[in-house]
């Protein structure tokens, strides 16, 4: 990706985000609007400040527009008000244990049904393209039992209520994209960190690398239950691989993982924020003992990019990179 103006030339109408307020929502449409293309941004709740701020530097367009991705007649309305040309589906609920024995059902209605609705929207307003961002969670416990996870070949055995509703999400939007004849796409996401995650009141579970920089910018000690080595997806580079689907050609493949190949460990970023801080406290102590929740007991083997890098994604940030960027990033206060 060069940065060129080529989408916003190539697609004359704006690009429509659902969940635009959310952590990738908010890195996606920044690396659009840096391209100068208009987006549209579907969201409960309006973008954080610093968000807007950003947005306002950059040379494309930025609509807010409140609704739940819930809602396909104000969706569709949306969708012709502003000639949107595309979609990307990223609104969902990423739900903890909690969440999953308090409002099990709005998990579902919003990461499933908000699915069927966006399709149902796009058809309504002639929407032909959609790409939609599923999860690596699809996976489950076959990530326990494999080297590679590969699209179509790793068996999908979600273990969460999220990754159930994301494997039902993702194979409805394909289905509903045969029957309504749209060109439909699905990414799926392996575990993102990086600029623009922060709190929201759908996302339950922010990752690991997040906590741990937290910590360090508090001067806080990090406890890790293990090293966790895992291949992971700095959010630009995930905006970037988005971005690969929505130019993708009619051959390329339904199905993507979206991930850069980049396997390093917890461990290696706390010695790296050593290195920046030699006050930085860590260590690795029993599970019961730890401060950084991995949401799991056992590490997963890695995502196959293998197809979106034949799509053009050349992935920027490995560890080094990526943390000298996160932390640049953090101290201009967005």
């Amino acid at each position: 990706m060069d940065g060129s103006l080529s989408m916003a030339q190539e697609l004359a109408n704006s690009i429509l985000v659902t969940g635009s307020s959310g952590f990738i929502g908010l890195a996606l449409t920044e690396a659009l609007l840096g391209r100068g293309v208009k987006v549209i941004g579907l969201d409960l709740n309006s973008p954080p400040p610093g968000a807007l701020r950003r947005f306002g530097e950059l040379p494309g367009e930025f609509i807010h527009v409140p609704g739940s991705v819930e809602d396909q007649a104000a969706m569709a309305e949306a969708i012709s008000a502003h000639g949107v040309g595309s979609i990307v589906a990223l609104a969902a609920i990423t739900a903890d244990i909690g969440r999953e024995r308090r409002a099990a059902r709005s998990v579902i209605d919003v990461n499933v049904g908000g699915a069927i609705a966006t399709l149902e929207a796009a058809r309504a307003a002639g929407v032909k393209q959609v790409v939609h961002v599923s999860s690596g969670s699809t996976y489950g416990a076959a990530g326990y039992e494999q080297e590679l996870l590969v699209e179509e070949e790793t068996p999908t055995r979600p273990e969460s209520l999220y990754g159930i509703s994301k494997l039902a999400a993702e194979q409805a939007a394909l289905r509903l994209g045969d029957v309504f004849g749209l060109d439909v796409r699905v990414g799926r996401l392996g575990t993102c960190f990086g600029p623009w995650e922060y709190a929201t009141g759908a996302r339950d579970t922010p990752s690991a690398v997040f906590q741990i920089v937290q910590n360090f910018r508090s001067k806080a000690p990090a406890s890790l239950p293990r090293p966790h080595p895992k291949d992971w997806l700095y959010s630009r580079d995930a905006a970037e691989a988005i971005i690969c689907l929505l130019e993708a050609d009619a051959n390329a493949p339904r199905i993507c993982n979206l991930a850069a190949g980049f396997i390093w460990s917890l461990e290696d970023l706390c010695r790296l924020l050593g290195e920046e801080d030699e006050g930085f406290a860590w260590d690795i102590a029993p599970e019961a003992a730890s401060t950084i929740d991995l949401y799991g007991p056992k590490d997963r083997a890695p995502m196959d990019c293998t197809r979106i890098r034949g799509l053009g994604f050349e992935p920027k940030y490995d560890l080094r990179p990526a943390i000298s960027d996160y932390l640049a990033w953090l101290e201009r206060a967005y």
